[in-house]
């Protein structure tokens, strides 16, 4: 019998790609399912960046590339990062890599310590308390709610940072809720990282996808000295549809990124070649970039006051307004249910997936995922109502 790892016993398979996989299997013996379970854009990543990835395997650009990425996709990264966010990061202190969740793998494994401890806020990705787990540190969770729209406060950050606090995750926008922090609560965060010096992680793939007025503010660019405290990650799933293309990045102190390279050099080595020609005609091509991310970004801000018009008729269900990402994340404790009986039963009894809130840390709550098309959204909308309008005993 084999005998597995110790760290294997400490982390758990990802819940949202089990339900997905699930809504597969269903799928496969001929079941109708409306999919709400995957954090992926329905969209095909857009033709320039295509044809750009086909030049270069025409061109031969096949071979490896330096560990961290391509020279001038780092350089166009660290532009960006000036330009857009108001980052001052050099090429040097950016590592392209296989996916944000390798951005994030590289730097928890840079930085943390069996015993260490890392801030985050719940509901949370599933991934990151994974991943501190994989690296032998900590996870602390900072419990949030509808009434806070789903954000902590400076004062709930403080008294959490104990002696063995060594990083706090910042996601906005946020997956799963679609939170986003304004300027003014960002400053009020990092006042308190600074003067207590913690590290921050700001994991700001959907920067992109915000709605309304709301604007995307990255913490580092708020002085220089949440700046040097700070590791902003990014990639080019959300914004370009581009999820299967794998390709994440991560920016920080110099130091931090060197050690990631080494442990990337050692696991991956650097990220898909022709792929980041891609990547880099993305970041150089602003006016077919702007205008592809505008066109999704319209029509997943359509599809969110779809999806928010219907629920608000719906009994045994309260959800809030999310304002970035694309996901909405209702409460279900009404219905009496757990997120994971409730999920099970809306999709063997309504067809419906979704992924449990008790993923993200947050049992009350289901996500729905709006990356899918209107048609999809309708019947499954139609499909939850129905369920939620059932008696509660037949469930």
């Amino acid at each position: 019998m084999i005998s597995l790892a110790d760290r294997v016993q400490r982390v758990s398979p990802s819940m949202t790609f089990a339900v997905s996989a699930k809504a597969k299997s269903l799928r496969a013996q001929g079941v109708d399912i409306c999919d709400f379970s995957v954090g992926e854009p329905d969209f095909v990543t857009p033709s320039f960046m295509r044809e750009a990835t086909k030049a270069a395997l025409d061109a031969g650009m096949t071979k490896y590339t330096p560990t961290p990425g391509l020279p001038e996709l780092r350089a166009r990264i660290a532009s960006k990062l000036q330009t857009e966010n108001n980052l001052p990061y050099t090429p040097e202190q950016i590592i392209v890599s296989n996916g944000g969740k390798q951005a994030l793998y590289n730097t928890l494994f840079a930085l943390l310590n069996p015993g260490d401890e890392v801030l985050i806020p719940t509901p949370a990705w599933v991934t990151y308390p994974e991943v501190v787990k994989l690296a032998g540190a900590v996870p602390v969770y900072l419990t949030t709610g509808l009434a806070s729209n789903f954000k902590i406060t400076a004062a709930q950050l403080d008294s959490a940072i104990s002696s063995r606090t060594r990083l706090f995750i910042l996601n906005s926008p946020s997956n799963p809720t679609g939170a986003v922090y304004s300027r003014t609560e960002l400053t009020e965060l990092a006042e308190v990282l600074v003067a207590r010096q913690i590290l921050v992680f700001a994991d700001e793939i959907y920067e992109k996808l915000i709605y309304g007025e709301m604007e995307h503010v990255s913490i580092g660019s708020l002085g220089d000295e949440i700046f040097d405290l700070t590791v902003t990650s990014n990639g080019f799933s959300k914004a370009y549809a581009a999820t299967g293309w794998r390709l994440g990045y991560a920016a920080g102190p110099l130091a931090l990124i060197k050690a990631a390279t080494t442990i990337q050099s050692h696991s991956t080595s650097g990220p898909n070649t022709f792929a980041q020609y891609g990547a880099l005609t993305a970041l150089e091509d602003q006016d077919n970039s702007q205008a592809s991310i505008a066109a999704m970004r319209t029509v997943f801000q359509q599809r969110r006051d779809l999806v928010l018009t219907a629920l608000q008729q719906m009994p045994n269900l309260t959800c809030n307004r999310p304002q970035g990402a694309f996901y909405v994340f209702p409460d279900i404790s009404a219905t009496g249910l757990d997120s994971l009986t409730f999920c099970n039963q809306l999709l063997e009894r309504a067809h419906v997936a979704a992924v449990p809130g008790v993923a993200f840390g947050a049992d009350a709550h289901i996500r729905l995922s709006y990356a899918t098309d209107s048609d999809t959204l309708r019947e499954g909308l139609a499909r939850l109502h129905r369920f939620l309008s059932e008696d509660p005993g037949e469930h």
